[in-house]
């Protein structure tokens, strides 16, 4: 019989082990999408920006034909990352292009993260791709979108099929915390969760001004 102890699982992300590459997340991608409600897509992709910048996360902004088609990266992104510059691409797979693989390998971290537009597409080629060549995958379900459920759904079963792990936003921002006793990092993570974490958020707001509570006591 196994023994436990309090040694975290292996397949735990933690801030310093992997790159979030951020695809896409652009007006005219997200004029189509219809898996996922635009309030709700932006507020999940703000979510992750200010936890990936908050606790020092490697992170990749790329767009495809920002100038010329799709438009500027989510403002909400581009306010967490003021001095990253954004990859622009003209593949639809992030993977083959040759700026984005290079600061892949310049940051060296053997775990992606994945969110963006679309799912189908932006999505499943970085993470079939990077699974290919040996990374593990994850990917942030409700912080990428597609033009139907259905595209999103099969995207979703296709990257799960072949190797990459699912989660969703608030989860990454409370995966990165993972322990309340982590004084600081407290304040970040429960801001960000009181400003973008819907009714969880609520009931940070309400056990803190009623009560004083602190989840680390």
């Amino acid at each position: 019989m196994p023994e436990a102890t309090t040694k975290p699982g292996a397949l735990l992300l933690a801030p310093h082990d992997h790159t979030l590459i951020m695809i896409d997340f652009q007006s005219q991608m997200a004029f189509a999408t219809k898996s996922i409600d635009a309030v709700a897509l932006r507020n999940n992709a703000a979510l992750i920006a200010r936890a990936a910048q908050g606790f020092g996360v490697a992170t990749i902004l790329t767009t495809v034909a920002e100038s010329s088609f799709s438009g500027p990266m989510f403002d909400e992104i581009a306010a967490a990352f003021p001095d990253k510059p954004m990859l622009d691409r003209t593949s639809m797979n992030t993977w083959e292009d040759a700026a984005v693989v290079a600061e892949v390998n310049r940051l060296g971290k053997k775990r992606i993260v994945l969110a963006g537009l679309w799912t189908s597409v932006c999505i499943v080629g970085p993470a079939l791709s990077a699974l290919d060549q040996g990374f593990e995958v994850y990917f942030i379900a409700d912080a990428c979108g597609d033009i139907s459920d259905e595209a999103h759904d099969r995207a979703m079963e296709r990257m799960i099929q072949a190797g990459a792990r699912p989660m969703t936003s608030l989860q990454y921002l409370l995966e990165l915390q993972r322990d309340w006793a982590r004084g600081e990092t407290y304040a970040l993570t429960t801001g960000i969760a009181r400003e973008l974490g819907g009714a969880y958020g609520l009931g940070i707001i309400y056990a803190k001004t009623m009560f004083g509570a602190s989840e680390g006591h």
